[in-house]
């Protein structure tokens, strides 16, 4: 257990999130946070909780470099049964992925009258690149 406490927008800067978006956590009671006079404040392990994945203290710091990748994939002439498999291999390979590094973040829109699938992907270099991979895999069999 460790006493380390992050404000609002130490929290948002590590998930990659807007400041607001984390407010909105803790009013709605999704994310613990203690109030110190008109400030929030969050412990460490609700943290962790709330991410499911360990936060190291050098990541939580901005003591160690690190690299991220976003990327903007659209395919067209997909119909929507193929897009929702491309969406649920997405959406499942970023929620299973191990501890450490930063989070992999998935966002996917299908437009069905032009039959086109925009998929939105933000993470660290080597999950990016899988995550592309698998994607190439199922759309090219």
């Amino acid at each position: 257990m460790t006493d380390r406490f992050y404000s609002v927008e130490q929290v948002a800067e590590l998930l990659g999130l807007h400041v607001r978006t984390v407010r909105t956590y803790v009013r709605d009671g999704k994310l613990p946070a203690a109030r110190i006079g008109k400030q929030y404040r969050i412990a460490h392990d609700d943290l962790e909780a709330f991410t499911g994945l360990p936060i190291t203290t050098a990541t939580a710091t901005g003591g160690t470099r690190h690299a991220e990748a976003s990327c903007i994939v659209e395919i067209d002439s997909i119909d929507r049964a193929m897009a929702d498999r491309v969406t649920t291999l997405l959406t499942a390979t970023a929620t299973t992925r191990g501890p450490g590094g930063p989070a992999l973040r998935v966002e996917t829109s299908y437009d069905p009258a032009r039959a086109r699938l925009k998929v939105i992907v933000l993470g660290g270099l080597a999950d990016t690149a899988r995550l592309l991979d698998y994607m190439d895999g199922v759309l090219t069999s």
